[in-house]
């Protein structure tokens, strides 16, 4: 049985037991999160959500926040001088799937 869900403007194919990195939820270790944008569940037969399944959710696990690796971001110009330098690293949360409910 697997889902996909939709948080933080991208969507996960999730199934009971997978740890995935989504982006950050503001939620504390050890305390539980509940999806409830279902778009698609698949448990012996297909259901399509338009644009959610009714009624589906999915139960996490929050196991920890973080934040990703470096990403460098370098401007530059040819002949004129001009080059920048800049990085960001991307928060995310690291949530451990329970259960889909659908």
């Amino acid at each position: 049985m697997y889902a996909i869900i939709a948080t933080g403007g991208k969507q996960y194919k999730v199934s009971e037991g997978d740890v995935i990195r989504v982006e950050k939820l503001g939620v504390e270790a050890g305390q539980t999160y509940t999806f409830d944008q279902v778009l698609f569940v698949n448990d012996k037969e297909a259901v399509v959500g338009n644009p959610t399944v009714a009624g589906a959710t999915v139960s996490a696990t929050v196991l920890s926040e973080g934040r990703a690796k470096k990403v460098v971001v370098y401007k530059y110009k040819r002949k004129t001088g001009y080059h920048k330098k800049n990085g960001h690293r991307q928060q995310y949360t690291e949530v451990k799937i329970d259960k889909i409910n659908a």
